[in-house]
């Protein structure tokens, strides 16, 4: 069994180095290259990939936006400066484009759009001609509309054509020491609000405080959805059973309610990415994987 159990572990450990040589061996023939870069484990890992690869021929991008929490930006670019990442912020105007603002199943598509654009134009008077971002294998297939963005820009997935898997980045990320290999995923502060009301600063900034807030209580992993004037609290599996106290109830909903929110639940099903997606018919899944002129009338 012993035997048995480290062949399988080999043969693991063998497709990973695989794998990882396959990035390397893709990254080595694009070229200069712009990384769209938010400071999550994926984009992070491929942004110190394509440099270790590259070297000053790279450019990671970060969009400094209303949707990005300010820890994760001062986080990011913290990461970036421990390992002589080159990196750019840049400014990104979604919030002005009344079908972002407005909130429908396509959000994605229109801030990924517009992030494509912008790194475009920082881009090409720089001699860059290749836009890669960190989709994976596990992405693929998944309703992630920024995908079909990315298709109509032409932007690179190194770390899916390499076949990587989630799992396997955060694997690779720690064995290279890099410190946010088991980083908690955190999708924009957009993705907190339910389809069909708009996303407005004040509305995020509130998100933003609320989640601040239950950082500061110890929870690692966990959203806060916002539907109105009730905030629904997701909280890891994991993490769920310290919740579930009536001084945690109450130290989580004062904290909410002084932001602004007049009532506060906890979701018993805990934290799930997309949840907010259940909210959405099929119909207008299957509309937004089209392209524009593919859309149904």
């Amino acid at each position: 069994m012993k035997s048995q159990v480290r062949v399988s572990r080999d043969s693991q450990e063998e497709e990973l180095e695989a794998k990882r040589q396959a990035l390397e061996f893709r990254l080595c023939g694009v070229g200069r290259l712009l990384v769209a870069y938010s400071g999550g484990t994926d984009s992070a890992f491929l942004a110190w990939a394509a440099h270790k690869i590259l070297g000053a021929e790279m450019l990671a991008v970060i969009a400094d936006s209303p949707s990005l929490s300010r820890a994760h930006l001062r986080d990011a670019v913290e990461f970036a400066e421990q390992h002589g990442i080159p990196l750019r912020v840049v400014d990104t105007h979604e919030l002005e484009n009344p079908d972002y603002a407005r909130n429908d199943g396509a959000r994605c598509f229109h801030c990924k759009d517009e992030l494509f654009k912008v790194m475009e134009e920082v881009g090409g008077p720089l001699g860059f001609r290749s836009v890669a971002y960190g989709m994976n294998v596990d992405d693929v297939g998944d309703f992630r509309p920024g995908q079909r963005a990315a298709a109509e820009h032409s932007v690179l997935a190194p770390l899916a054509e390499a076949g990587l898997t989630k799992e396997e980045i955060r694997t690779l990320a720690r064995q290279q020491g890099l410190r946010l290999w088991d980083k908690p995923a955190s999708a924009c502060l957009s993705s907190r609000i339910a389809y069909g009301l708009p996303v407005t600063r004040e509305t995020l900034g509130s998100i933003e405080k609320g989640e601040e807030a239950l950082f500061a209580m110890g929870f690692r992993q966990f959203r806060v959805r916002h539907h109105g004037e009730l905030a629904r609290i997701e909280i890891s599996r994991e993490e769920l059973p310290r919740m579930l106290s009536l001084s945690m109830f109450e130290e989580a909903s004062a904290a909410l309610k002084r932001i602004g929110y007049k009532y506060v639940t906890l979701d018993l099903d805990g934290y799930r990415s997309g949840s907010m997606n259940a909210l959405l018919p099929a119909s207008e899944i299957a509309g937004i994987g089209m392209k524009k002129s593919e859309s149904p009338k």
